[in-house]
């Protein structure tokens, strides 16, 4: 993604999408002080820069039926380039995987996974991720209770 410069118009812009994705350019140009047209180009522009990447409803997962959420550590034998775009390319396949990041530390990789049960993510666990050629280890972690889930930056 291309650096774009950001002045405090599009900061505002940026704000007030993450608060609410589904606001019309007209609302949106006025509550940011724009005219609408203006307001749309620095829309665009943000979204062609890559700055905007898209828009998505922020949905309950327990409400949906996905109440179990794990996150694991998995280790790799060896951090080769084979292995590393294999694992992240069985995971970016996985609609389980939520989040996945590629580690410095004790492990190379953090995920955060949901399930419908500890029967389903133990399905997924050996259907999916140790049947991966290269996976050396995983430890799981049960999260008992969301306290936070952050979604807007703190732009």
């Amino acid at each position: 993604m291309p650096n774009i410069t950001t002045d405090q118009t599009d900061l505002r812009i940026l704000r007030a999408l993450q608060a609410d994705a589904s606001l019309s350019n007209v609302a949106l140009a006025q509550i940011v002080g724009l005219s609408p047209s203006p307001c749309l180009r620095r829309v665009r522009a943000l979204e062609a820069a890559g700055v905007i990447r898209g828009r998505a409803a922020i949905i309950d997962a327990a409400a949906v039926g996905l109440p179990v959420s794990v996150f694991l550590q998995v280790t790799l034998e060896r951090q080769t380039e084979v292995n590393l775009e294999a694992f992240e390319s069985a995971v970016t396949d996985a609609p389980e995987v939520m989040e996945c990041y590629l580690m410095t530390g004790d492990a190379d990789y953090l995920l955060r996974v949901v399930a419908p049960d500890l029967d389903a993510y133990h399905r997924f666990l050996m259907d999916r991720l140790t049947s991966l050629p290269g996976v050396a280890n995983i430890k799981s972690s049960f999260a008992l209770r969301q306290v936070k889930y952050g979604y807007s930056l703190p732009i």
